[in-house]
Formats: structure tokens, C-alpha cells, sequence
């Protein structure tokens, strides 16, 4: 059985967002939460970054993720720590 998260991309650091395999790099995340995203620019997709850690950048990620044209950016709600 395949779990959505096998296409998490493996530069996301572990929390609650993630962006998958599906991303077209194009940069509207990075531009919409520059303190959250980053590019992996030999592979040519983002990835989360930095997990948000207050409000503002929580609205922000949200906002990435409503925008997102690929639909790559996943929030699991089911993330939990080991």
C-alpha cells in the first residue's frame, strides 16, 4: 500500500508540511514564505526549509499552500514527532 508521504522530497525538514515530488519550481512558496522555503536548485524543486514556528508564518505557509499550482505543498496533520 503507498502512503502519500512516499513522495515527500527528501530536503523537507521533518514537521507537519512537506512539498512532494510534484513540484514544478516555480517559486511562488519561496516568494510567498521566503523564511519557509528553499530551492534545491541541481534538482530544481523547493522544499521546506523551516518548519513555521509563529502565526505569521503559518499564514504564510498556508498561503503557499493555497497557491500552490502543482498542489505539492502537503500538510499532515498526522505528523508527530519520534
Amino acid at each position: 500500500m503507498s502512503d502519500e508521504t512516499d513522495d515527500k522530497l527528501p530536503d523537507n525538514v521533518p514537521g507537519n508540511y512537506y512539498v512532494n515530488q510534484y513540484c514544478i519550481d516555480c517559486q511562488l512558496c519561496q516568494d510567498l514564505a521566503p523564511e519557509n522555503f528553499a530551492c534545491n536548485e541541481e534538482e530544481e524543486y523547493h522544499y521546506i526549509s523551516k518548519q513555521p514556528d509563529s502565526p505569521f508564518e503559518e499564514l504564510q505557509v498556508l498561503e503557499a499552500l493555497e497557491s500552490c499550482p502543482a498542489e505539492s505543498i502537503i500538510y499532515d496533520d498526522e505528523y508527530c514527532e519520534e
